[in-house]
């Protein structure tokens, strides 16, 4: 089929097959929906991080191939199954996780994140750095693994949770994540976070929200990070469901997450994984946008 990977030759022009030991390990066949396709790939293997053992930081080259190792991360968080429950036909999940946990821990899985990020806001017509954003905050539930120092109960919800506080884009693309217990509310949670945000992408100067990030959060982010946040809030007359400027952006964003089994609950021991899995998340999307082809003028 046109647009559908082949498989993983030995050729193959990954880092771990040109300079590690990846051909000394079979290849596979691609077979699940979440493999990448060649445009995919095309796409994803110039933004990848250059390996440490490549740069004289220490440890052994690679055995395994950077695109298998990448399609078993996308169908673990696409699927939401076990580590160990990984399929044969995927190099072993040790080996997958030492991957996952390498990334998470040098941040390199947010660096290759907003690479792609940067991508397909050019490819949209805008500039790589964003001046907008929207953030919010998702209460989601705690799996049993969760430690009681890294959940709390939500009052609203009524659930003994976590709480991922997100900025987006105006484009629902990823700026910022934070997962703390349900029990932080939005405005100290909002107030780091969008302190993080700010360090990272200087052009950011407003941010919507709704009502829950009102007080002192707002002179404290005209005086201290010099954005403007700008509250939008639902009209008392209105009944039912309606669309509210801007909040939509970053609920599609939320809708999008749910899609993601691993993400439906949260089954992280720790907060870093938590983050992680929606920066993996994210990924995936925007590796399916940027391999479309672009549509031709009229």
């Amino acid at each position: 089929m046109a647009g559908q990977s082949s498989s993983i030759m030995l050729e193959c022009d990954c880092l771990a097959h040109r300079f590690g030991n990846a051909a000394d390990n079979s290849c596979r066949q691609p077979r699940y929906p979440t493999d990448m396709t060649d445009a995919e790939w095309a796409t994803v293997r110039p933004l990848l991080p250059v390996p440490g053992w490549m740069r004289g930081r220490g440890g052994q080259p690679e055995a395994y191939c950077h695109q298998a190792i990448l399609d078993a991360i996308r169908y673990l968080v696409d699927n939401g199954i076990k580590w160990r429950a990984m399929p044969a036909g995927f190099p072993p999940w040790d080996r997958v996780y030492a991957f996952f946990r390498r990334w998470r821990e040098n941040a390199l899985v947010k660096e290759f994140h907003d690479r792609l990020r940067g991508q397909a806001r050019e490819r949209a017509g805008r500039e790589v750095e964003p001046s907008a954003g929207v953030i919010d905050s998702q209460s989601v539930k705690a799996d049993a693994v969760v430690g009681c120092d890294s959940r709390g109960f939500d009052g609203g919800k009524l659930i003994n949770s976590r709480k991922r506080h997100i900025v987006v884009d105006t484009h629902g693309l990823l700026l910022g994540v934070m997962v703390t217990g349900a029990d932080i509310g939005d405005r100290p949670a909002a107030q780091v976070l969008l302190e993080q945000a700010a360090g990272a992408h200087h052009r950011l100067a407003l941010v919507w929200a709704d009502g829950g990030y009102t007080g002192s959060l707002v002179e404290y982010c005209l005086a201290t990070l010099a954005l403007v946040r700008a509250i939008i809030k639902c009209s008392d007359d209105v009944k039912g469901f309606v669309v509210v400027p801007k909040r939509w952006i970053v609920e599609r964003f939320f809708a999008h997450l749910m899609r993601t089994r691993r993400l439906v609950r949260d089954f992280e021991r720790r907060t870093a994984s938590a983050e992680a899995m929606v920066y993996w998340s994210m990924i995936s999307l925007m590796t399916r946008r940027l391999a479309r082809p672009r549509p031709q003028p009229a």
